[in-house]
């Protein structure tokens, strides 16, 4: 077995369980691509076993940090095994369901969800990489299903030296699927989709959204950055709920025609729509940033607004630039914003965190002219969990601003 001996005082974060070795911290060792390593402190105690990836910063991830342990088929039988069962501890209303969550669940860069009868995967380190089959056929039999489409095709491939792969890797059927979340619909395509498909990590923020619609019969809804209209669709269900939707006007803006003719499915798919529906819809293929400025020219305003954008800083290093983007869209959406209106305004960028977020919507506000209550804070739903070692899981932040009544 080949071994990686770190430098003194490199070995804390890993008696914390942290599962991450990065390339600064290495005295000594090396090995092939995916291939387990013991991992020593500069004394030689043992630290963990784990994958080494000779290309990424992260030079290695944690498999177990038990020196007794063995990592085989059997281990990754029983890891996958836990990881599935994990999910039963959630009330989880949908039938689309992340099944392993990367470091969270003991597999570093492996993400699974579950869309109804079939797994879609990212392999997304060397290490799984180099188990992928064994973990194909561990995870079909701890789900008891029989279809697994790989989806390996995210940018972090690269940061491996990994090249993309996408396809069936075990069994096959059709990518359209159609899952059930809460009260509602929503249809993805695996083989297209972003990420795996859907996000599936908003599941409960979109579920917060249809209550408050109902709770508070919003008239007019912006949607922004509104792939295939989760958000729409979540508004509009609260607003049946209340019996509101009569006059709702909904506004739905992304810069990606496919994305917006699958939202207008959507509105099809729940019953919503069409003539005599009393409901006023726009799909806007726009840059949201634009749109936000010249729906201010025009003295438009709403009083629900979602800003939902893509990962402005996948890193730390990007925080700085990404910071300026958030702020420009929450100064603008809040401009938009009735008072008393309700902002769910987030950030999936792992470089921004929770307390930065917070200030950046702030200092938007200041901006903005517009002061308001932080009334909740929202972040991925529980099978897409952050655990006490790993708090870079902590990915998705999410606020809810109500604005200050006049």
């Amino acid at each position: 077995m080949k071994t990686l001996r770190l430098k003194p005082g490199k070995e804390r974060s890993m008696q914390r369980r942290h599962s991450w070795v990065f390339e600064s911290a290495i005295a000594r060792g090396a090995a092939d691509s995916g291939e387990t390593v013991r991992v020593e402190s500069h004394d030689g105690a043992f630290l963990a076993w784990a994958a080494f990836s000779p290309i990424s910063k992260i030079r290695a991830r944690a498999w177990s940090f038990v020196e007794t342990q063995r990592i085989d088929a059997a281990f990754f039988a029983a890891v996958c095994a836990r990881a599935v069962a994990a999910r039963g501890l959630f009330d989880l209303q949908s039938d689309g369901v992340r099944v392993v969550h990367g470091e969270a669940d003991g597999l570093p860069g492996l993400i699974v969800d579950r869309y109804g009868d079939t797994l879609v995967a990212q392999f997304l380190s060397a290490g799984v990489e180099r188990w992928k089959d064994v973990l194909a056929d561990a995870l079909l039999k701890a789900t008891g299903l029989t279809k697994l489409y790989e989806r390996s095709d995210a940018s972090g491939r690269e940061r491996e030296g990994l090249k993309p792969v996408t396809g069936w890797l075990r069994g096959e059927g059709p990518t359209e699927i159609t899952i059930r979340e809460h009260d509602w619909k929503l249809s993805l395509d695996i083989a297209t989709g972003h990420k795996t498909g859907f996000y599936l990590d908003q599941r409960d923020s979109r579920q917060r959204f249809a209550e408050l619609a109902k709770h508070r019969r919003f008239r007019r809804v912006l949607n922004c950055f509104c792939y295939t209209g989760g958000f729409t669709v979540a508004a509009l269900s609260g607003l049946k709920a209340a019996g509101a939707l009569e006059g709702a006007e909904l506004v739905s803006v992304d810069s990606s025609q496919p994305a917006l003719d699958r939202a207008r499915g959507h509105l099809a798919l729940n019953g919503y729509g069409g003539e005599g529906s009393g409901i006023k819809t726009e799909f806007l293929d726009a840059n949201v940033n634009t749109v936000l400025r010249e729906f201010i020219e025009q003295g438009r305003t709403f009083d629900a607004i979602v800003l939902d954008p893509p990962k402005f800083a996948p890193t730390a290093a990007h925080a700085e630039r990404a910071a300026r983007a958030y702020k420009d869209i929450n100064r603008l959406a809040l401009k938009l914003l009735e008072p008393g209106g309700v902002l769910l305004t987030f950030s999936c960028s792992g470089g921004i965190s929770a307390d930065l977020f917070h200030k950046i919507v702030a200092s938007a506000g200041l901006d903005a002219g517009v002061d308001g209550y932080i009334a909740e804070r929202l972040g991925a739903a529980p099978d897409h969990p952050m655990t006490i070692e790993f708090p870079e899981g902590e990915y998705l932040k999410g606020l809810v601003v109500v604005r200050k009544p006049a």
